[in-house]
């Protein structure tokens, strides 16, 4: 009896002894940028491809490929510094002491530890192989594959229990040739051979060959994240001052609306021409229906954002502006587009769980979407820390989600039915219409992110009785303020129907008003130093 519950015991601490794996990531060096790279071949892409990372080849070119989310790099300096590297961690990889021999059949279920794996000639991965990391963030796996690699239609490499793709590699020495639908994990490098990637493929890795060619159609390939790659922070969050209390405005034209269209917590109005159209019932903050001291002040502010943003260098050139969001995924970067844009489907802005990221999208021609368009933020990224400085003409179309501040420069904003704004639309110069839509400005108020604005005494005078019956009264309490004052009463509409100089301490207005909700201002030497809602029964 004692013999056996010591052999129990024994197996039971066995068991219970973790598996220490010998494995060592190879350093990547620059190649760790690179999601796409051959030393010695083509790099060719069909369909619509989803890339985060640089892309490129030492001896070759690459063709047809969209807006990448990276740096092309065709024989340049960094080209051939990836191509170094590159053969660094192959060589590592390749002369690793293997721990585990399994079946050249991978995956259909099979659980593996952290360890090398090596398979004397070709392999096939289906349906899906799990590497469980054990609950140690740093274990490593690789597989030392003799031949070529191929996967079965929708195979899956999964990870579990902290187990990353930044401390997976494939050392392949043939074609790895990937099926429709395969999720692939980890760093693959092919020896003196090419990569085929197919249409829904997916990699969250690196697909890297010595000497041959790649090719992908319509994939979604990233760098991994973890294994001490850096943080995105993007660039610099520019001071938009007293323009970030506007959701709507122009330095010079008009800004007219049709339509219900709500501005939720932001101003609208303009620096030279008429703010009309607009339902105060239908906007939180203030409807500037003529130019005034807070629209000189936005003016002036929004000169000086948009001169930082245009001055600052940009990271990533996306290539193809005609072909701009089609699902694309940006990561927080200054990013630039030369050309006309036309936005179609879908942009997604992902901080990686970075909620102070920020990005900035700087593009050097007119912005048009298509319908129901939309911009999705995701991983923490937040609208307020967006941003678009766009020369040339806005046209936001139908039922499209747009996110962050728009900051265009000498063109026109156009802001169509039933759009979603979450952020601010401001131009420089030229007119903005808005036709039934929501405007909402981003999560804090212009005065809680630390931004100057207008200071508006709500106590100089007072109104009475408001509600309005046969007449209106009008207290100065501020005797100073006589003769310097101009009163303004405006209609939803923004339309001015009543004007006066204030000249004693009681004035009292018989103009009769007709029923409904007006808008008041007092401005003293150009200033707003007062402003509110009157109601006419």
């Amino acid at each position: 009896m004692k013999k056996q519950l010591l052999q129990i015991v024994t197996a039971v601490t066995f068991l219970s002894v973790p598996q220490i794996s010998s494995a060592q990531a190879p350093p990547l060096g620059t190649a760790a940028d690179f999601v796409l790279f051959s030393t010695n071949g083509a790099l060719t892409n069909t369909g619509i491809s989803q890339l985060t990372g640089n892309v490129g080849t030492n001896v070759g070119s690459s063709t047809n490929f969209g807006n990448v989310n990276g740096v092309m790099n065709d024989q340049n300096g960094a080209s051939a510094a990836c191509a170094s590297d590159l053969l660094i961690a192959y060589n590592q990889l390749n002369t690793t002491t293997p721990t585990f021999f399994p079946a050249p059949l991978l995956g259909n279920g099979a659980i593996l530890p952290p360890g090398v794996y090596s398979i004397s000639g070709a392999s096939t991965l289906n349906s899906d192989l799990i590497l469980d990391g054990g609950g140690d963030p740093n274990a490593v796996f690789i597989f030392q594959i003799q031949g070529p690699l191929s996967t079965g239609p929708n195979s899956k490499v999964k990870l579990i229990n902290n187990a990353k793709a930044c401390n997976v590699f494939w050392k392949v020495g043939g074609l790895v040739d990937m099926a429709t639908g395969t999720s692939m994990k980890g760093t693959i490098i092919a020896n003196n051979a090419g990569i085929n990637m197919s249409a829904g493929d997916t990699l969250e890795g690196r697909a890297f060959s010595t000497t041959g060619a790649i090719t992908i159609n319509g994939v979604m390939a990233y760098t991994p994240v973890g294994c001490n790659s850096p943080i995105l922070n993007g660039p610099s969050y520019p001071n938009l001052a007293s323009a970030a209390c506007y959701g709507i405005f122009s330095g010079n034209g008009a800004v007219t609306n049709a339509g219900n269209t709500f501005v939720n917590g932001g101003d609208v109005g303009t620096n030279v021409g008429l703010t009309t159209g607009y339902n105060a019932l239908n906007v939180t903050g203030t409807i500037h229906p003529i130019p005034d001291g807070s629209t000189a002040a936005c003016n002036a502010d929004l000169g000086n954002a948009y001169t930082y943003l245009n001055n600052l260098p940009y990271d990533i050139e996306l290539l193809k502006p005609a072909q701009f969001g089609r699902n694309l995924v940006l990561t927080p970067h200054t990013y630039i587009m030369n050309g006309a844009i036309t936005f179609t489907d879908t942009l997604y802005l992902n901080a990686m769980g970075n909620a102070n990221a920020v990005f900035v999208l700087k593009l050097k021609g007119a912005l048009s979407t298509s319908t129901y368009s939309k911009v999705v933020l995701t991983n923490g990224t937040i609208a307020k820390n967006v941003f678009w400085c766009i020369d040339g003409a806005v046209d936001i179309n139908n039922f499209s989600e747009f996110k962050g501040t728009i900051i265009c420069n000498n063109g026109a904003i156009h802001l169509t039915k039933g759009v979603i704004l979450d952020g601010r639309a401001l131009t420089t110069n030229g007119e903005l219409t808005t036709d039934s839509l929501k405007v909402t400005l981003p999560a804090g108020n212009c005065a809680s992110v630390g931004l100057s604005t207008l200071a508006i005494n709500n106590t100089m005078a007072s109104f009475y009785p408001n509600p309005i019956e046969s007449s209106l009264s009008v207290l100065i309490n501020d005797a100073t303020e006589l003769n310097k004052s101009e009163l303004y009463v405006y209609n939803t509409l923004g339309t001015l129907i009543f004007t006066k100089t204030i000249t004693k301490k009681l004035t009292t207005i018989e103009t009769e008003f007709a029923t409904g909700i007006y808008i008041y201002k007092i401005i003293n030497q150009n200033s707003i130093v007062q402003t509110g809602k009157l109601i006419a029964q």
